[in-house]
């Protein structure tokens, strides 16, 4: 299934190519993760463990259902057979003609309940070639529910990217997991299985690996607490010092160019190469307004059909807007500074980048 990006051949091909459509291997980005960095399923995802290996009739068998490894050349109706299951059931269950071709290793999802197999002996090979097995677990027993996975039936429209970042999992453990071609295509009504995502490196412990957390010291009653001088609850707060804010203002703090674009604290900052803009908090319904004067260079809308407006201004900066519910601009408007684009989305984030020519660069460094 190719997804179109392009809401209603608004934006043209040329214009979106010529503009920022390209990613780093050179070829068209319909989902414009080249322009918007930020937006990403890999960064913001946690890594799932390794899909678990099938048993030795290709059947991997969790808490909550089964699936089946094609192995080269099958069909669904070779699947069924191998497996004792019919057909057109096995074929409609997962939106395939019975005699459709299938790719090693991928992975078609049972609409019942067949016998449990063996686990492949070490050093024995296994009957189907499974490109991401390897791993040694016991498939005589259902997954535990920290491994047992999600089932999610594609809808038109969506891409292997738009469904990774709807459940927080990187594209690739959802290509692993159901054995997807290299050009991540999907079709409408093929279920996926949806691993449930690991834990982030930034949560875990800070401590070596076997040493645990440290235990803090307990008071002791041979130590007790030192002594407080605990004020009066009626004696009046001590003043707040004053800040001179324009005194404590660097270079760094902002050129001045652009306004931002919403009122909002700042929840992401810029991140070169993982988030290639800041993420600003605001409402659902929040004004969003340009950062400064120019021209709408482009408006398309993301793989979950939320828009995503483009202005040039001058001295080769662009700056970009995501994460907007409507649209008050079209293509080619001459726009002012403060002038409204639209307003924000129901995620309560609004993205915004600046970009010099096709590199992203900071925006706090722009901002007023």
């Amino acid at each position: 299934m190719k997804h179109k990006a392009i809401s209603g051949r608004v934006v043209t091909l040329a214009a979106l190519v010529a503009l920022a459509g390209c990613g780093a291997n050179g070829r068209f980005d319909p989902d414009l993760r080249g322009l918007m960095g930020g937006l990403g399923t890999a960064d913001a995802a946690a890594a799932a463990t390794p899909r678990p290996a099938p048993d030795d009739r290709g059947v991997i068998t969790f808490g909550n259902g089964q699936v089946a490894l094609a192995q080269a050349g099958e069909t669904p109706t070779a699947v069924a057979a191998r497996l004792g299951l019919n057909p057109a059931e096995l074929a409609s269950h997962n939106a395939l003609p019975a005699d459709a071709p299938l790719n090693t290793g991928a992975v078609l999802v049972l609409p019942r309940q067949v016998g449990v197999g063996t686990a492949p002996s070490a050093g024995a090979e296994a009957i189907v070639t499974d490109p991401f097995a390897g791993q040694s677990v016991d498939q005589a027993a259902p997954q535990s529910a920290a491994s047992t996975p999600r089932e999610h039936v594609v809808t038109s429209g969506e891409t292997a990217w738009s469904v990774a970042r709807r459940y927080g999992v990187t594209v690739q453990d959802l290509a692993a997991w159901n054995g997807l071609p290299d050009d991540m295509s999907l079709r409408v009504g093929q279920r996926l299985i949806v691993p449930q995502a690991g834990q982030r490196p930034d949560r875990l412990a800070a401590t070596a690996p076997g040493q645990g957390s440290p235990t803090p010291q307990p008071p002791s009653a041979a130590q007790p607490l030192p002594d407080e001088a605990t004020p009066p609850a009626g004696a009046p707060a001590p003043e707040a010092p004053s800040t001179d804010l324009g005194a404590t203002r660097t270079a760094a703090s902002g050129s001045g160019r652009f306004r931002m674009p919403v009122d909002g604290s700042i929840v992401r900052v810029y991140d070169k190469g993982r988030n290639d803009g800041i993420d600003i908090a605001a409402p659902s319904g929040t004004p969003v307004a340009a950062a400064g004067a120019g021209s709408v260079a482009a408006i398309t809308r993301d793989t979950a059909g939320v828009p995503i407006i483009v202005v040039r201004h001058e001295g080769d900066l662009m700056t970009v807007y995501a994460g907007l519910d409507t649209v008050n601009v079209a293509k080619g408007d001459s726009v002012t500074a403060g002038q409204s684009l639209g307003s924000a989305g129901r995620d309560g984030v609004v993205h915004f980048e600046v970009r010099r020519g096709f590199e992203s660069v900071d925006p706090e460094g722009f901002l007023n």
